[in-house]
């Protein structure tokens, strides 16, 4: 009985990480296996209730009628025709010819094509495969090892670029977060209120900002040493054609538009990326970019990667419920948030659980399963939603591009070219970039007000005001409307079905 306790989450867990790393089967149906196994037994013991596993398949559905889920597939449409139309190429010449007289300009332009097509692109897988595509062949005169790192750098960037999304995931699954954090013991909103997406789309910019100011830095240090041979290859490519410059400046115009629309909160992400989805099928037939097989190709690829991610979700959803009928979230919360143990040292232990965890998971698999248990206990030790948002951000980038099995460098590899580069040179092209970023996070860890810097007007001392529970839920309707923020994909799966607590 003791393995069917609080400690059976953390069973469930350990069960999940061995079956995702010795069976390679999709994590979804893992995900989905290892729950109804533990539910099975909860069952059969009497520690779990029937009733409240009944009210699962309404929960389902309601997740599916949320505008994430709509704004999921359309990413993902995006993310595909991007890699087939020849917007990336444009950009990426038009760069290299703007970036010529300060030398290293291929490895600028490929961080500036990540910087503006990754938040569009829906992944990091899909974000790699267009960036080895395109940068592989023009980076050729680069040793292997530094043409992977900077494939699976410029792919992460979208990681962190709001109003990506991965961050408009992470910033729903915050919202929850949050208000599970205030009512954790010994935790005070004080004066910030329950964040919602544009917080922590605020909060991210500036810090997304510096990752690519240092990055840039680091590509054209990197450069130095063959700057006469990046001249030499620079001068040797042709110089972009008027209509592939106007293409460029015209896809760069509407990609900012958008992403500034989200992120100013002016567009939802559903209305963006059907928007630009929209203008991307309307070129493509302008110019007849794509045959008739491809387009069929298109939609396959869009409706095999979507339903992978829904079934993902699906997943996640049974398997977080399960875990939190048996009370292993509480458990968690209880050790980390004891007076034995120090706030912030509990909150690094965290931060390093989630980077394990993101070396041999995704970003979704990440906001799905994992960001929804550790993220209220992180949100009350450090007592900030946006910093402890913008760290979980920074540290799964940073998890993505540590080899070998960070996910970013083995989709680059597997991608390459040349896939046998030894690791310990992958290593050593990428450890200027990987400190770059650790040192970021430690600046966000130590000075929280760095995520402030373009927070609203302060609000009133009838704002800051402690919150009731009424108040908590009528302001996570209002920030998740039309639909509740119980339904979102990051929310606690089984917060609407937990009967209330015998008194």
């Amino acid at each position: 009985m003791s393995l069917l306790g609080s400690s059976a989450g953390i069973w469930m867990l350990l069960a999940l990480g061995i079956l995702t790393v010795g069976t390679g089967l999709p994590v979804w149906a893992l995900l989905i296996a290892v729950a109804s196994a533990f539910a099975t037994a909860g069952l059969a013991f009497g520690v779990i209730d029937l009733n409240i596993l009944s009210a699962l398949p309404a929960r389902l559905v309601g997740l599916l009628e949320h505008d994430l889920l709509q704004a999921l597939p359309l990413y993902v449409f995006v993310g595909v025709l991007l890699q087939r139309l020849p917007i990336a190429d444009a950009l990426f010449a038009s760069l290299a010819r703007i970036l010529r007289p300060l030398g290293a300009a291929p490895s600028l332009a490929a961080l500036g094509v990540g910087a503006l097509v990754a938040p569009m692109n829906g992944s990091v897988a899909s974000s790699s495969a267009l960036l080895t595509r395109l940068v592989g062949p023009r980076l050729a005169h680069l040793a292997p090892s530094r043409a992977i790192s900077l494939s699976a750098v410029a792919a992460t960037i979208g990681v962190v670029v709001p109003p990506s999304l991965v961050l408009i995931l992470l910033g729903d699954a915050m919202l929850r977060a949050h208000t599970e954090a205030s009512n954790l013991p010994g935790f005070k909103l004080g004066t910030q209120r329950i964040i919602n997406t544009q917080d922590v789309f605020h909060a991210a910019l500036l810090p997304a900002l510096c990752v690519l100011a240092l990055w840039a830095l680091v590509a054209w240090w990197q450069g130095r040493s063959t700057g006469a041979l990046n001249a030499k290859m620079a001068s040797a490519q042709a110089t972009p054609s008027v209509p592939q410059q106007f293409l460029a400046l015209a896809s760069t115009a509407v990609i900012l538009g958008l992403l500034a629309g989200v992120f100013t909160g002016k567009l939802f992400a559903v209305e963006a990326a059907a928007t630009g989805g929209c203008l991307l099928v309307l070129g493509a037939l302008a110019s007849r970019s794509l045959s008739w097989p491809q387009w069929r190709g298109v939609m396959a690829d869009t409706l095999a990667l979507s339903g992978a991610l829904i079934a993902l979700l699906t997943g996640a959803t049974v398997f977080s419920l399960v875990l939190r009928l048996f009370g292993t979230d509480r458990l968690l919360a209880e050790t980390l948030l004891s007076p034995g143990v120090p706030a912030h040292l509990a909150a690094l232990l965290v931060l390093l659980l989630v980077a394990l965890c993101a070396w041999v998971l995704d970003a979704f698999e990440m906001i799905f399963v994992v960001i929804p248990i550790v993220a209220p206990p992180l949100v009350a030790m450090l007592g900030d939603a946006q910093q402890a948002a913008v760290l979980l951000l920074l540290v799964l980038q940073l998890s993505f591009l540590i080899p070998p099995m960070g996910y970013a460098i083995l989709m680059a590899r597997a991608r390459a070219s040349d896939s046998h580069v030894p690791v310990n040179q992958i290593i050593v092209s990428l450890l200027p970039f990987i400190l770059a970023q650790l040192a970021l996070a430690c600046v966000v860890f130590l000075m929280p007000q760095s995520v402030h810097l373009l927070d609203g007007p302060a609000p009133t001392a009838q704002e800051s005001a402690p919150a009731s529970q009424e108040d908590i839920e009528k302001q996570m309707q209002e920030m998740s409307a039309p639909v509740d923020a119980a339904s979102a994909p990051g929310a606690d799966p089984a917060a609407s079905l937990k009967p209330e607590p015998a008194k």
